[in-house]
Formats: structure tokens, sequence, C-alpha cells
């Protein structure tokens, strides 16, 4: 199957790893940090860079915030590579490779954001860019407690409508994402988009819920990466093939019902056995 040509990258990444400093890093919740880097690289919302480590390995990760001079990636200690950078200090230096993927559609004015766990931290990144563009912003960020919970402080004084949802009712509102999604969706007739980012079950039961009441939905996908720029097929998807590193990791909601039998079900681990979700 030809390729869909609306997931083609929108500008030119750095091919070999770059080496800058770390300039700050920040607790965000248990086990959970920015780590903010010297360097500039155009990131779009939605796009991921390449951390590596020498000796240790080259991973992916979200881009959660950009300016003219520096940008960010908030991270969760989940692993080897992740254990070792959790290490790291202010002026300690790290190989970038990127800006990698197809970012999110930012031309919306009324938004829903629904971010699960640290999947947040890429949306947080495209809230700033809409907030630019003075659009309407309701954030809904679910983790399983209070102190899994990312970016309350961030956006606590600005102008998104933050809602907190804890899966045992320690912070916000007790319950899923998707309940407060539907509370926004009776309540507001004029949206025009709905992004998710974070467990891919979540991000199921958000695409179903847009399907209720008509709306747009983008998601956010994230596969097993070994290469991150397209050349091992690591993270292709069943059935069609698409490369998540680079027509994704940011589809639409049709296109991943229509082309993405994976999607909810399972994915691959480095070895290419499926996992089930």
């Amino acid at each position: 199957m030809t390729q869909n040509t609306k997931y083609k990258i929108q500008n030119t990444p750095i091919e070999q790893p770059i080496i800058m400093p770390i300039i700050d890093i920040i607790d965000e919740a248990q086990d959970i940090k920015t780590f903010k880097f010297d360097g500039k690289i155009d990131a779009k919302p939605g796009q991921f860079v390449l951390l590596w480590i020498p000796r240790v390995n080259l991973k992916p990760f979200g881009v959660s915030r950009q300016d003219d001079n520096s940008f960010s990636v908030t991270v969760s200690k989940i692993g080897d590579f992740t254990k070792e950078l959790f290490e790291k200090k202010i002026g300690d230096k790290i190989g970038v490779q990127g800006p990698y993927g197809n970012p999110f559609e930012i031309d919306k004015k009324n938004v829903v954001l629904v971010g699960g766990g640290y999947g947040a931290a890429p949306l947080a990144f495209l809230a700033d860019e809409l907030e630019k563009k003075n659009s309407k912003i309701t954030f809904i960020i679910g983790t399983r407690t209070k102190n899994c919970f990312i970016y309350e402080s961030k956006f606590k004084n600005s102008n998104i409508n933050l809602i907190c949802m804890t899966d045992d009712g320690s912070l916000g509102q007790k319950g899923f994402t998707t309940d407060a999604l539907k509370q926004i969706l009776e309540q507001e007739k004029n949206i025009d988009m709905v992004y998710t980012v974070g467990p891919e079950i979540m991000m199921k039961k958000v695409i179903e819920t847009t399907d209720e009441y008509n709306i747009p939905c983008q998601a956010s996908l994230e596969r097993y990466m070994k290469c991150g720029f397209g050349i091992c097929g690591q993270c292709c998807v069943d059935d069609v093939g698409v490369r998540v590193c680079q027509e994704g990791p940011v589809f639409n909601k049709e296109f991943i019902r229509k082309h993405i039998r994976e999607f909810g079900e399972y994915e691959r681990d480095k070895t290419g056995n499926k996992v089930k979700k």
C-alpha cells in the first residue's frame, strides 16, 4: 500500500548526534524528571528526539518544551537507559538527534488535550504552541495517584482549563480521563480537535468517545524504535507497515481505525514478537 503523503516530515532533522549540555533538571513527580538542553532544534509539537549516551544506548523522547535557545524532554525512569540518564547532572552532555516524526496539527481554536501519565509531556509542548495562537484549551491529565502527576503547577496560573483525574481520587477528580472528556464534549459543542497521548488502551477509549460526538482526534503512538529515522523497520505497524518514527508518531483517528490493526491490541518488542497491550 502506498504511504499516505500526509505524514511526511516537515523539517530537516539532525542526522548525526550533536553533543548538548544539560542546563536544568526538574523533578516533576515520582521517578519523572524534565531535562533541559542548551541547543536549538526547531521541533514541532508531537515530534521527538533521540538521546544518545555513549556505551549505553540511543532512545527516543518526545519534546515537552522549546524556546529559541533550548528544549526539554520529560522522562520516566523505566529502563536501563533512563536509569543512566537520571544519574546525569547539570553540565553533563548528551548526544541529540532530531527532531523526527509527524507533528500535531495546530490550526485549531477550541481543543481538548487528553494525557495519560507522562504522556502529558508532548501535549504540554502542544499546549504552549496553541496558547500562542490564542486557542481555547482544556487539558485533561490522568494518573494513578497524585505522586505521579506532572505539570499541575505549570498550568495552574495559565488560561488553560486543567482537569486532574486520578485513579484513587488523591488529586482532582476520581475516575478516568474519558469520564472528564465526555463531560466536556457534552458541554462544548464547538470543539475543533481532541489530541491524546498516553497508554494505548486509554487512547483507544478517547477515540471511541470522540466518535460518539463526531469530533476529530489525533493520537500519538509509541513503538519500539532502534534507529528512529525510518531505516530499521522496527516500529512498522500492522497491517500497512507505516513507520511510527516517520509517518507517525501522530496519526489521525481515521487512519488508525482503517489501517492500524494492532492499535490497542498489541505491539512488538525488540525481537519483533507480539506483546499484548
